[in-house]
């Protein structure tokens, strides 16, 4: 949890649970999320089908370097903030588009609205699956999907950086499902309400880990 919830590096972790009185390598905390990171997150997405909202998605991709390669990840955010699908791309065009459409859809149905930026490859791809109706872009309309990659970036920076695709793929997978069971969004509610789904949203967490 502490490593994929907040930008910490393996040896950060280490050094936390030294603190509490656990004494591991960095290897450790390693393996531990390349074992049971997509696990985890497994029971997460089953607890929360049917929770996010399909009024209206967000699109966006954010620039990822690998290695000197750019890679493309492509994002769906519903309007609430809630991750839907993570997919990373060598390109940028119709083709990634239109399968990265397909596969949001296929897993958490089709939206009232998908908003997006004015990259040409949405409007090709909707005209090949044929939602160019539900197409809303310009302005600030896609503020919300931009600013969620904000945690993203941040644990980029702690990793200085992903080594693979495969790994990008990988780590965005479960970091998106645990990220949508800590956000509470605390702006928008009081301190009490935010309290109580702190503490319930812990309380899963630790039942998660338990089974």
């Amino acid at each position: 949890m502490y490593y994929v919830r907040y930008p910490l590096s393996f040896r950060q972790v280490e050094d936390i649970l030294h603190e509490r009185g656990i004494d591991i390598c960095y290897e450790t905390v390693r393996f531990w999320v390349d074992r049971f990171g997509s696990k985890f997150a497994k029971e997460i997405r089953k607890k929360r089908v049917g929770q996010h909202s399909n009024w209206q998605w967000h699109l966006d991709e954010v620039f990822v370097k690998i290695n000197g390669k750019r890679f493309y990840l492509w994002r769906a955010v519903d309007h609430e903030g809630e991750v839907l699908e993570c997919y990373v791309t060598r390109r940028r065009n119709k083709a990634a588009a239109k399968k990265f459409l397909i596969k949001a859809m296929r897993k958490h149905g089709s939206p009232k609205i998908i908003t997006t930026d004015k990259l040409p490859s949405y409007s090709a791809a909707f005209r090949e699956i044929g939602i160019v109706n539900k197409q809303l872009c310009g302005g600030r309309s896609n503020n919300r999907c931009e600013n969620s990659h904000l945690p993203f970036r941040r644990r980029e920076r702690a990793m200085q950086l992903f080594k693979t695709a495969a790994t990008l793929q990988r780590f965005v997978s479960y970091h998106s499902q645990i990220y949508n069971h800590f956000n509470h969004e605390r702006h928008l509610q009081n301190r009490q309400t935010y309290k109580q789904k702190r503490s319930a949203a812990l309380i899963e967490w630790f039942q998660i880990c338990a089974s």
